[in-house]
């Protein structure tokens, strides 16, 4: 068993983040109750519960592994956390740059201390970005759970686990395809998930100054990977704020609310929009996606948002 814990900002947005691994209602891998949050993983390939509880501006997680612990496994638990809630953002210089912009400055006024929650692991967060590829987050929240059932790996607790590239790799495409994966997918997540277990490639490698220019290179050159799913991956598995994510469809809502527009506004508008605020605007991105959220629940949608 691991423990650390973290101090937290003034004002830091718990609730943003426990709403991310809330996605899936079903909560096969993900359970949320109250302020805590409790999340199966793959450790090291084995099964794991990670815990955070959120109390008196503090952190407090505990990793339970069903094995052996390393000596090097509190510091990697350490990071892991502070990655996940966003600590290592510096969003404070973000709305101290742009809390006066007639646009931006509204967003930062509406959700003061916006932080992008991260995915355990830059590997869930690019197989979900491939998951999530084109289709609707309800139907990718359903292959995302089925691909969890399918791998199996479930922690002592009865959490399942997601599942890292080698438990991937293991299924084949046509479990892949059982799960209900497109045939392009399917491959695309066995490629990746074959350079990851070969070593051919190494995300995790990356995590403490990531290359971003090496990364995109080494990924593009992935069949199925695009700009999208990189930039994407890149926020959700890394932290980088800078990932132009104006092909998301529910940026660009965000984007048609915030100006007003009678017309859905293109990626290419978007795009130029969003360049504007280089090096921040995949938190831009994540201001657009918030006020997307807030739109639809208000008028009664179910929000969008991956």
């Amino acid at each position: 068993m691991l423990n650390c814990e973290l101090d937290l900002p003034v004002g830091f947005r718990a609730g943003d983040v426990l709403a991310f691994h809330l996605r899936d209602s079903l909560q096969v891998a993900e359970q949320v109750q109250g302020n805590c949050l409790r999340k199966g993983l793959a450790w090291s390939g084995r099964a794991a519960c990670l815990e955070i509880v959120f109390t008196g501006g503090r952190a407090a997680a505990r990793l339970d592994v069903d094995g052996p612990l390393s000596p090097s496994d509190g510091l990697l638990l350490t990071g892991m956390v502070r990655r996940m809630l966003g600590l290592t953002q510096a969003v404070e210089d973000f709305e101290q740059r742009w809390c006066a912009h007639p646009q931006v400055g509204r967003l930062i006024a509406a959700h003061p201390g916006l932080r992008v929650p991260l995915a355990a692991t830059p590997f869930e967060a690019l197989s979900w970005a491939v998951t999530g590829q084109q289709i609707s987050v309800a139907a990718a929240l359903t292959i995302r759970r089925r691909l969890i059932e399918a791998v199996g790996l479930r922690h002592t607790s009865g959490l399942f686990c997601y599942p890292d590239a080698a438990g991937v790799q293991a299924l084949g495409e046509p479990e892949l395809r059982a799960a209900g994966f497109s045939r392009t997918k399917a491959q695309t997540l066995l490629t990746l998930s074959g350079q990851l277990v070969s070593g051919d490639l190494s995300l995790d490698a990356w995590m403490a100054k990531p290359p971003i220019d090496d990364i995109q290179a080494c990924l593009l050159r992935i069949r199925g990977i695009g700009p999208w799913t990189i930039n994407y991956a890149l926020l959700r598995g890394f932290g980088w704020l800078d990932g132009s994510l104006h092909g998301d469809v529910a940026v660009r809502r965000g984007l048609q609310h915030l100006l007003g527009s009678p017309a859905p506004v293109s990626p290419a508008e978007t795009e130029r929009f969003l360049a504007g605020f280089s090096p921040w605007r995949a938190l831009v991105a994540a201001h657009l996606w918030a006020l997307d959220t807030a739109v639809s629940r208000a008028s009664g949608a179910a929000p969008k948002v991956g």
